[in-house]
């Protein structure tokens, strides 16, 4: 009769097998794990289920107007409404600009402060602009609603077909250094660095400059900015330095201010600060190093000729 292997437990002693089939059963359960948890996020990133985010239940209101040194009665106002994260309404004297519209929420993204003001409240919009299109700052699920689809709408990179698909049909890629004229406008696009392709903008209009940095790291390319823009009269700067398993994808605080004295900005709002995700994002994946209380005290050493203005969700900003 031939003769037959042994059993596996008989070929180890007891406790070395029992040992052995529990690293196997913990090795199968985690790996286990990981797969649902990856299947889980994956869907909530890829399933789309915005919802309505939560509005303050009142119109914009007024802070002190900011008068600056010689161009009270020489230049037409320019006011800056903060609706939330890197969402603004610029009015330069009747020519309106939305930046980096975002209306909803979803799982993994929420504002982590109610919206100034909900899409349906936007006056006639002149100009929209979006720097990149991570769902925070180009949300066109909720723009769909928008009615005017024939505004000018100037993106960044691969963002275009997107935008189309929403209906709107005045859509066209900035690229860095390219310069788009059109209705009293001359609006230019600045490089800039982030997790996905990214483009900035310098907007121009009636004789007033603003920077809208959308949520760029600090790169040489914006330390050049001065000799091309010797005269900015906002700039609208992420602080929140957000990193991605480690990686640094937005300038923090410091950076920021030090930014804004580069570009000798003579206004400065700080924007991307109260974003939220979820547990998972905010535990396992983002890290945050900055905000705007830091970006006021460093503004004072590294920035001391830039007005710093820390607006809450509906607050409008009149610069003279």
């Amino acid at each position: 009769m031939a003769a037959t292997a042994p059993a596996l437990e008989d070929r180890f002693p007891l406790n070395v097998f029992e040992h052995l089939m529990n690293r196997r059963r913990l090795a199968l359960a985690c790996v286990l794990g990981i797969l649902c948890a990856a299947l889980i996020l994956g869907a909530s990133f890829v399933v789309p289920s915005p919802r309505a985010s939560r509005v303050i239940d009142r119109p914009p209101v007024e802070v002190a107007p900011i008068v600056l040194n010689g161009s009270a009665g020489a230049r037409p106002p320019l006011t800056v409404t903060r609706i939330a994260h890197a969402t603004l309404l610029l009015d330069f004297d009747g020519l309106r600009v939305l930046t980096d519209p975002w209306f909803t929420e979803k799982t993994h993204f929420h504002q982590g402060e109610p919206l100034g003001m909900s899409l349906s409240d936007l006056p006639p919009l002149d100009l929209i602009v979006a720097s990149h299109a991570h769902y925070d700052h180009f949300d066109m699920a909720a723009m769909t609603a928008y009615p005017h689809k024939n505004v000018p709408f100037l993106v960044g990179p691969d963002m275009v077909e997107q935008a189309r698909a929403a209906g709107f049909t005045h859509v066209l890629e900035l690229k860095p250094w390219d310069t788009w004229r059109q209705g009293g406008f001359e609006v230019t696009g600045i490089p800039a660095r982030h997790k996905v392709p990214e483009v900035t903008f310098m907007i121009q209009a009636k004789g007033r400059s603003v920077y809208f940095g959308g949520d760029t790291l600090l790169i040489p390319e914006l330390l050049q900015l001065p000799a091309m823009f010797p005269s900015i009269d906002l700039a609208l700067l992420s602080v929140n330095g957000l990193s991605v398993f480690g990686e640094p994808v937005v300038m923090n605080a410091e950076q920021a201010a030090e930014l804004a004295g580069v570009l000798k900005a003579r206004v400065a709002v700080p924007i991307h600060y109260r974003f939220k995700g979820s547990w998972f994002t905010d535990t396992v994946v983002l890290a945050r190093d900055g905000t705007p209380e830091r970006f006021v005290a460093a503004a004072k050493k590294l920035a001391p000729d830039t007005q710093v203005r820390v607006l809450e969700p509906g607050q409008r900003q009149l610069i003279r």
